[in-house]
């Protein structure tokens, strides 16, 4: 009877230990966690106002959670036990997205994983969580020591991606420079080849005519226009906010995650 005792005691006290390396569920229920106290006052605020802001008005909730150490654990199974533990995400639609960053320290590498719930991996997929927003978002910008930067705008990339403001795959294409580099080509071929032989032929008309002194303002207009079109966004995504806003998202609401996402280290 003493040694049944004994080995309960040994197991509540593992499973107590086991329990407690994965942080607490926030109270009150917040979607920045900065555990590892890697980012100011006014960064978090920022980024909580603004991740509420799009879970009122998406019901997707992202959150973010910085921590000093895994505590062994690897970091995808730390983020989907944090997931999963805390809820994030609604229960019916399992709609939330884990963004877990453990800062470089001493001979230990940073690491960031990106843990997306069952109903968001159609949206976010595991090969453009980790080659586009992980790897060109992130990582580059943790390296330069810009924590903040790193995950804001991961954080703006799998909003816009959520929101369905283009596709996965619109975005590797801007993110790499790969199918979207071909429209730029054609568009100075036109200009050039083109749009300014016909311009400048106009122009000689209505001089030789007599009809006006000859304009370069619609050359100017049709410039502008067509490159505000199509402008790149520089390799930074941070320009797709969903805005700020102010007030609580609700709380999480018991998602579940079935192992999407991705992650790297530097």
């Amino acid at each position: 009877m003493l040694k049944k005792l004994s080995f309960l005691l040994i197991l509540f006290v593992s499973f107590s230990s086991f329990a407690q390396d994965i942080p607490e569920r926030p109270d009150p229920p917040r979607l920045v966690n900065d555990l590892a106290e890697v980012l100011s006052s006014d960064q978090e605020q920022r980024m909580e106002m603004e991740l509420a802001q799009f879970a009122r008005e998406t019901s997707n909730q992202i959150a973010i959670v910085t921590v000093p150490s895994l505590n062994g654990y690897d970091v995808s199974d730390f983020a989907f036990r944090i997931g999963e533990e805390w809820g994030i995400g609604q229960g019916d639609k399992d709609n939330g997205v884990v963004v877990l960053f453990k800062p470089k320290i001493d001979n230990e590498q940073g690491q960031v994983f990106v843990a997306v719930g069952y109903g968001l991996e159609g949206v976010i997929p595991d090969a453009v969580a980790n080659r586009d927003i992980v790897d060109y978002e992130m990582i580059p910008r943790f390296k330069e020591g810009d924590t903040f930067g790193g995950l804001y705008n991961g954080t703006q990339v799998i909003m816009s991606l959520a929101r369905g403001e283009f596709s996965a795959q619109e975005y590797h294409e801007k993110a790499s420079g790969g199918e979207g580099g071909f429209p730029f080509i054609l568009l100075f071929f036109l200009l050039f080849f083109v749009i300014i032989p016909i311009l400048r032929g106009r122009s000689r008309y209505y001089n030789a005519g007599g009809r006006g002194r000859g304009s370069s303002l619609p050359f100017w207009l049709l410039m502008g226009g067509m490159m505000g079109s199509g402008r790149s966004h520089g390799g930074s995504f941070g320009n797709f906010s969903g805005g700020g806003g102010s007030g609580g998202f609700g709380g999480f609401g018991g998602g579940s995650f079935g192992g999407g996402g991705a992650g790297g280290s530097w």
